[in-house]
């Protein structure tokens, strides 16, 4: 049987249509998927995010777990309240997990992982930690909200504790607060700017209710997707997993080889593909005929063949968008077979969508 969020009943009342999803029964999508990508585009849209996980790290040896963890370097975190996005590897390189890590003060730390990976981030932590005076706990007791868009900041903070609204309103992205056991961090998983708020749950179920009746529009996992696409956010599991390294995952700008001495889980491994020489790269597909690209579908280009890890539809660009695993070499046209017929399409640099801006040179909108 899936899991609830605390917010389920709300969506269940709200004429949400409920999938599973990592394990999760989550909102699909309210009255329109399409509506609510724009919502968020063009004001502001709320997501139900308690189905991630938030574990919190404290004790002496804090930060050396974390230095071993992570392909990113957590040194970089010298003051509390600010963040870092990584990846946690494998020793054969591959991705366990993204995450984003918080410091919250002298040798505290919070990390948010995967819905669907939980159980396996946990044991790998586990693990990597070995006899480290760390305390790993997984946080229960607290619900997740993303509030996201143009309009998402100025919308949010009014709403939030008076001692949290100028420090959040304040916050650079990457970026938290916290007060009285809310956390707010400007960030998100949609191209737009906002918040993620961590909350006890009744707060949580109240200031949920609150963004809605201020006009923020309730959104569900199909807009999530649409959003993320465009902005070019990878998705575990398709676009990364435990077999493929950052480095061709268009993530490499997130491992950090200095120190030199810094022995990170997967960095051996890393650094064996850098040697033997990295033969593929995750890049960005434009269709330019009719269909849809998706998951799993063969790409054919001059330089070999590769699949598309992401594809769908874009609403914001009116036509399909793909994020793909070529051959490093690849440029220019392509070739993507579609239910059996090739389609042409077109090889660019991501993301396709930040801010509500289409970036891709020469990209129509529409057709």
């Amino acid at each position: 049987m899936a899991h609830q969020t605390p917010l389920y009943a709300d969506h269940v009342a709200n004429d949400a249509r409920i999938v599973e999803f990592g394990g999760w029964d989550m909102p699909l999508q309210y009255a329109s998927a399409l509506a609510e990508h724009h919502a968020v585009r063009r004001s502001c849209g709320i997501f139900d995010v308690s189905h991630m996980t938030v574990v919190d790290l404290s004790g002496p040896d804090s930060l050396r777990f974390l230095m071993r963890l992570l392909a990113n370097d957590p040194g970089k975190l010298k003051m509390a309240g600010q963040g870092l996005y990584s990846c946690m590897l494998n020793d054969a390189g591959g991705v366990v997990d993204d995450l984003i890590v918080y410091r919250l003060g002298d040798n505290l730390y919070r990390i948010i992982i995967n819905a669907a990976t939980r159980v396996q981030d946990l044991g790998w932590m586990a693990r990597v930690a070995d006899r480290d005076d760390v305390v790993i706990r997984h946080r229960d007791d607290f619900l997740m909200i993303a509030v996201q868009g143009p309009a998402a900041r100025q919308l949010a903070a009014p709403l939030l504790a008076a001692e949290l609204q100028a420090p959040a309103l304040a916050l650079r992205p990457f970026e938290c607060v916290r007060h009285d056991h809310v956390f707010v961090a400007r960030t998100g998983y949609t191209g737009e700017d906002g918040f993620e708020i961590v909350l006890p749950i009744e707060p949580g179920i109240a200031l949920w209710r609150a963004l809605a009746a201020a006009g923020a529009v309730r959104c569900g996992l199909g807009a999530r997707d649409t959003l993320r696409l465009e902005a070019a956010l990878n998705l575990y599991g398709q676009d990364m997993d435990a077999g493929t390294s950052p480095l061709v995952s268009g993530l490499a700008w997130t491992v950090a080889f200095e120190p030199a001495d810094r022995e990170f889980r997967g960095r051996a491994a890393l650094e064996k593909q850098i040697a033997d020489g990295v033969t593929e790269k995750l890049t960005g597909l434009v269709l330019e005929d009719r269909g849809i690209m998706r998951h799993g579908q063969r790409v054919i280009t001059a330089a070999g063949e590769g699949s598309i890890t992401s594809g769908g539809f874009s609403p914001t660009m009116e036509r399909s968008i793909a994020l793909a695993r070529l051959p490093v070499a690849a440029t220019g046209s392509c070739e993507v077979d579609i239910r059996g017929v090739l389609r042409k399409a077109r090889i660019v640099k991501p993301p396709f969508v930040r801010h509500g801006r289409v970036l891709v040179a020469d990209a129509p909108v529409g057709k």
